[in-house]
């Protein structure tokens, strides 16, 4: 995936990969910033990918000769309705095409992209026309496959065989096997070429009076789009009380920016935890131009508007921008390790506690409508599941409780969810559904809200698999109603974690205040420290309460999921742990 980021253990992990020192660690960001990232329009980590296609057996649908097909490529929204992508020429006389024309998509890991492959037979009288001009309705249907994104690039060949069917609307009950298609998926090399910098600036002007610090600078690196816009791709970590920063390595990919010719723009803030960063100075600057200061030795210029009453020129911040390393490398990927057999084992939690109210009763946040609508637990399970299940080859899910009795026991704040004392997995998303509802049939809400019990599970599961040489990843989804009263001993299980292949995804329901949520979550840009004085190594949790995003334009599982890529990717460079090829 496309990688870009300061390399800082603790805290929110700034955008993108890592570097690989991961142990020195200096004061991380944290939300204020990434919050700040995401209004000016930064949607998250994307990688490039080509499809091409071919198929085979496909119908003869010409009486004098054989059939000439188009393939046209669909997404499906979430309403269901199909947005077309695009179409590859017409292979003429032919029952076995292999089309030429490939097509480019951008995969985004935290949404499951839904394909929908149409084949056509294109009539004679059309050969000459553009395939853009070409009305569907009045070509022949030959047959069409669906399958997710993610199907496709977690195959070892990045290869997927789809039989074609076509609807017999005469017999609705079946379906004609209309031969198949062959889609293979590539990465674009531009998603993996990076570019990795070490950016300092010096004498950086002091701005705040008021302020008990001198200045906490970093840095906004965003391109310059059509119309002018700023887009960012890239932030550093927060420096306290420094106007001589150095940051971390930032990795930038020519993907994110387009060539190296392409103008970015390198803002400096002083960081302010409201979110109301101060801008010190800004330039305009080429990837091209960033290598001449490296090799020159020489710094940019920052410059800062001239405030209304005075001249329209710039002026001159008492500040330059330096790069103190630039090189240009090709690193893996997030799809290089799934395509080299790592895979994504999903984990679920569920909180039992008393607080949520009696299930039986339409105001808990355990009711089960009877209407279907499933209520926020259920949501997220679903949700979170159906991005996740497609990473895991077997779909066995380990599955837990917490903070309930279970009948004639006493209180458990970790107990399988599947009702069995020998073992917690389940079958699929459904399994883990058909689990939860048949155990608030089976269990008395109790308390409190603790979460070190099953933080320490899902580790020690994680840390079999390490050493049963496993090549997994895993992702632990709590849901909860509540205030963590074990708030230490859950810090002391992340700490422990932060060392093992597993990242925490915590889904806050109701109205409870969450503050201790935020901290767990690094939110300040503070590592967690355990009781004997230990630091995370990394941060593994992302919190997400439900009330923020139910109504809003992002759903849970992309707040959720969008750091998950780059706190897999921490975990696998930091440790040298390479694909298989």
């Amino acid at each position: 995936m496309g990688n870009c980021c300061s390399d800082v253990a603790g805290g929110k992990m700034a955008v993108g990969g890592t570097a690989s020192d991961h142990l020195n660690s200096a004061n991380g960001p944290n939300d204020a910033v990434d919050n700040f990232l995401r209004s000016r329009g930064y949607n998250g980590l994307f990688s490039q990918i080509e499809l091409s296609f071919s198929a085979s057996g496909l119908r003869d649908r010409d009486l004098v000769s054989k059939s000439d097909p188009m393939l046209v490529l669909y997404e499906r929204g979430k309403n269901g309705a199909l947005k077309e992508l695009g179409r590859t020429e017409v292979v003429l006389n032919s029952l076995n095409p292999q089309w030429i024309t490939k097509h480019t998509l951008t995969y985004h890991f935290e949404t499951v992209q839904d394909l929908v492959f149409r084949v056509y037979d294109v009539d004679t009288q059309f050969h000459n026309a553009s395939v853009k001009m070409l009305k569907l309705e009045e070509q022949e249907h030959l047959g069409e496959a669906t399958c997710a994104l993610s199907q496709i690039i977690t195959k070892f060949d990045r290869s997927m065989t789809l039989d074609l069917h076509s609807e017999d609307f005469t017999r609705s009950t079946q379906s004609r096997n209309c031969g198949k298609l062959l889609v293979h998926a590539e990465e674009c090399v531009s998603s993996k070429t990076t570019i990795e910098m070490t950016l300092r600036c010096c004498d950086l002007e002091y701005r705040d009076l008021f302020s008990r610090s001198v200045c906490d600078p970093f840095l906004l690196i965003s391109k310059v789009v059509e119309g002018g816009s700023h887009i960012p791709i890239c932030k550093t970590e927060v420096i306290k009380n420094d106007l001589n920063p150095i940051w971390k390595p930032v990795f930038l990919n020519i993907q994110q920016i387009g060539s190296k010719e392409s103008p970015l723009i390198m803002e400096c803030y002083n960081f302010n935890s409201n979110g109301k960063h101060d801008l010190m100075g800004k330039v305009q600057i080429s990837l091209m131009e960033l290598e001449k200061l490296y090799s020159s030795g020489q710094g940019g210029n920052l410059y800062l508007s001239a405030a209304a009453g005075h001249n329209s020129h710039n002026k001159m911040l008492k500040g330059r921008l330096y790069v103190d390393k630039y090189a240009e490398s090709v690193q893996y990927s997030f799809l290089d390790y799934l395509a080299g057999g790592f895979e994504l084992n999903f984990m679920v939690a569920v909180d039992f506690t008393a607080s949520n109210g009696n299930p039986r009763l339409p105001d808990s946040l355990h009711y089960i409508d009877p209407s279907g609508r499933p209520n926020a637990y259920q949501r997220a399970i679903s949700e979170v599941g159906e991005v996740l299940q497609y990473y895991d080859s077997d779909k066995r899910f380990p599955t837990w409780g917490f903070g309930a009795r279970p009948i004639d026991g006493p209180v458990s704040h970790c107990f399988n969810l599947n009702g069995s004392s020998h073992y917690c997995e389940v079958e699929g998303i459904q399994g883990i559904m058909k689990a939860y509802t048949s155990a608030l049939l089976n269990v008395s809400l109790a308390g409190p809200t603790l979460f070190g019990p099953v933080i320490s599970n899902a580790a020690r599961i994680a840390s079999q698999s390490v050493a049963n040489g496993g090549r997994k990843y895993f992702v632990l989804l709590i849901i909860t109603d509540g205030v963590v009263t074990d708030l230490q001993e859950t810090k002391d299980a992340l700490v422990k974690a932060s060392d093992l292949p597993l990242s925490i995804l915590i889904v806050g329901v109701g109205g409870a205040d969450f503050k201790e949520m935020e901290i767990l979550d690094a939110d300040k840009g503070e590592r967690l420290e355990n009781s004997s004085g230990r630091l995370a190594s990394r941060d593994i949790v992302q919190f997400v309460p439900f009330r923020d995003v139910q109504s809003g334009e992002i759903s849970v599982v992309q707040a959720l999921l969008a750091e998950l890529p780059t706190q897999f990717l921490t975990y696998v460079r930091s440790r040298s742990i390479q694909p298989t090829v």
